[in-house]
């Protein structure tokens, strides 16, 4: 399988040709071995990105099929299309029929096999933001494995896996396993996260989907979370000031950076560049509002982060599972 390292050490990369192709009581998995190939089925092909690191390619038509090429994979202008690298399982790409991109990655994103993929939406697990172990946790730096792919009512759907290991053991001593399910449709992007306790004894997470969306800064706005109570750490990180959100539109004036507890299943944004996006979810329960401003000015004024969150510790007993969705879609 497209794994990580066995060292207690950041994962190198896997490289495309290191991938083969099985498929086994209706599982499609990429598993390393000699032969390479790209794997594809209607919609899903598995092929190289920047870096040379494998990803997925994900075509969901929308009305007339334009183009169906000989390997069986969607072309053409009326498709949404989206990218998840096995590295980090990272969507660092939505395309709308329409050709825009309502994703955003960094310009100084590294896509070596070893820092994680600055941009995209990126997986925080075990651990949100600074804690015991590295930022936002490991499952953003450590290769997930594709053990799913099919077609449903004409929607591509995929699945990763994560699975501990010596790496993972090093900063969080249990065994899990985590399932994340990408969905795309012609005018959304839906996605689960399934987290399993593996282990004999209980443990406890928190997470987060810190999703970038590509905007203009100075025209985004949140909508739907006035009312909720808010941790902003916009002064101090390490000391959040708390607080109630009191506007009916969110806007991103300078730095950024707030949690808000308790959110509604539905938020809206609206990006700036003429798209509304409707970001929903079950069971997230929190939100991270974030733009770095000058902090990173080469970039700032190009992307706001909407992140669905779960602040508060998941504890699972063993053998018990946590799920999660999201989606993205275009009002």
């Amino acid at each position: 399988m497209a794994m990580v390292s066995m060292a207690a050490s950041p994962p190198t990369c896997v490289k495309l040709s290191s991938l083969r192709r099985t498929s086994s009581s209706g599982i499609t998995r990429a598993s390393a071995g000699a032969n390479g190939g790209a794997l594809t089925c209607d919609g899903v092909k598995l092929t190289q990105g920047l870096g040379d690191l494998p990803k997925v390619v994900l075509a969901a038509p929308h009305g007339r099929l334009d183009v169906c090429g000989n390997d069986g994979f969607i072309y053409g202008l009326n498709c949404s299309e989206a990218d998840i690298y096995l590295f980090g399982a990272c969507l660092t790409s939505w395309k709308i029929p329409n050709g825009k991109d309502l994703l955003f990655v960094r310009p100084d994103a590294v896509f070596n096999g070893q820092k994680p993929i600055s941009g995209g939406i990126p997986h925080c697990f075990p651990q949100f933001g600074p804690g015991p172990m590295q930022q936002h946790g490991f499952a953003r730096n450590m290769n997930w494995s594709l053990v799913d792919s099919e077609s449903v009512e004409g929607k591509p759907v995929v699945t990763f896996e994560l699975r501990d290991n010596p790496y993972s053991r090093s900063m969080w001593d249990f065994s899990f396993q985590a399932l994340y399910k990408v969905i795309l449709d012609s005018t959304s992007l839906s996605t689960e996260l399934t987290v399993k306790n593996m282990d004999k004894k209980p443990f406890s997470f928190t997470t987060a989907l810190h999703t970038y969306f590509r905007a203009s800064v100075t025209g985004a706005a949140v909508r739907g979370l006035k009312g909720c109570k808010t941790l902003n750490k916009d002064l101090d990180p390490k000391n959040p000031r708390e607080g109630v959100e009191e506007r009916d539109v969110v806007t991103f004036p300078g730095f950024v950076d707030c949690i808000y507890l308790n959110v509604p299943n539905e938020l809206s944004l609206e990006n700036g560049l003429g798209d509304k996006i409707l970001i929903k979810n079950t069971n997230w329960s929190d939100a991270v509002l974030w733009n770095p401003h000058l902090q990173m000015e080469a970039c700032y004024k190009d992307f706001v982060c909407v992140e669905n969150a779960k602040i508060k510790s998941v504890k699972l007993e063993p053998e018990q599972s946590w799920i999660a969705t999201q989606q993205l879609s275009i009002a």
